[in-house]
């Protein structure tokens, strides 16, 4: 069991809030469109700082608490593409000004780590009391895959989204985006602006998503301290990552498949993990290291085969995938949500 002091939680909590900061700051003080080189830059810092740290970590700690490091942070990091598909969804969907995208994005994370924090300690609080808990955390990842694959060639509908539908309905809207503020008014009426909704829109699927991810990095580690670091560090570098592949999205045709078979096989390795603690010791467990290298393997499988598939046929189109239908069977999906729907009806 790794044992850890409060002074090496406060200085990686200090750490993760400072690099948050520092993005906090960009978004409010210079509202821009970021561009390929400051996206490229950003990207590659946030990918070195997670990878430095998890050298030191490793070096620190032991090569098997390492290894179950950069297994979270894998599994993090190939969730957090998916969660790139939804936020080029809902950008697209409010029609969100590029000047604006950097403050939304940014938010998003702060507040999907936030919810990240909160579902770990409930994980943890729950694992150490119940051991059967990691039956129902394989069950429901099994259930997620399934419901994924099923439906890996659609899109979320946002507009369906009960939080949105909500509060078009009690709040006075303004129609128009209003240099980046959520709350302006309009003769004398106090109103939200558009990208009100957008932020109740990132938040409400920022919570989905964690529903899956928390029990999904508890497949590879029971360490509360590596799933915080590893969520932590897979959501820093979203937002550069964001700017740098927005463009390239549509190219990972197998994405969905992808995370769908990643899903079932920790869904699989959390049953046996209960399996063999609470039946029969002899039921085989799936190692650490061989978890690493089975997602590390499905990555590149997918990376490289949607490349291909694209490049065979451009008219191919990557979906983020949805674990229920929201259109009528035989309806084709749609990726192209009408942009800058009017507000306050």
């Amino acid at each position: 069991m790794l044992e850890l002091d409060g002074l090496t939680w406060g200085a990686t909590i200090a750490l993760i809030v400072a690099l948050l900061a520092v993005d906090l700051v960009l978004a409010a003080a210079r509202p821009h469109r970021v561009g390929f080189r400051e996206a490229t830059a950003w990207s590659v810092f946030y990918v070195l700082v997670a990878v430095l740290f998890g050298v030191w970590f490793a070096a620190r700690h032991g090569g098997d608490f390492g290894t179950e490091y950069f297994a979270g942070y894998l599994v993090e990091k190939s969730l957090s593409v998916d969660n790139l598909f939804v936020f080029v969804i809902i950008m697209t969907t409010f029609a969100v000004p590029e000047e604006h995208q950097h403050k939304v994005l940014t938010f998003g994370i702060a507040l999907a780590l936030v919810m990240r924090a909160v579902f770990i300690a409930l994980g943890a609080t729950l694992l150490s009391l119940f051991s059967f808990v990691f039956l129902l955390f394989g069950l429901l990842l099994i259930y997620t895959a399934v419901q994924l694959y099923r439906h890996r060639n659609e899109d979320p509908d946002v507009e369906d989204n009960a939080v949105v539908r909500t509060a078009r309905r009690i709040l006075p809207i303004r129609d128009e985006y209003v240099d980046g503020r959520i709350f302006t008014r309009l003769d004398g009426r106090r109103m939200v602006t558009p990208l009100f909704l957008v932020l109740l829109a990132i938040g409400s699927i920022d919570l989905l998503f964690a529903l899956d991810s928390i029990p999904a990095v508890f497949g590879v580690t029971e360490e509360p301290y590596i799933v915080f670091v590893a969520n932590a560090f897979a959501l820093l570098g979203l937002r550069a990552l964001y700017f740098l592949v927005k463009g390239l999205l549509d190219r990972l045709v197998y994405l969905s498949t992808g995370l769908a078979l990643i899903l079932g096989f920790i869904g699989v390795k959390l049953i046996l993990h209960w399996a063999h603690e609470d039946i029969d010791q002899a039921v085989p467990e799936i190692s650490t290291p061989v978890s690493l290298l089975v997602i590390a393997a499905v990555l590149l499988v997918v990376t490289v085969t949607s490349l291909a598939k694209t490049r065979r046929d451009p008219t191919v189109t990557a979906h983020a995938g949805a674990l229920h239908s929201h259109r009528p069977t035989g309806e084709p999906p749609n990726r192209s949500p009408e942009p800058g729907r009017p507000t306050g009806d």
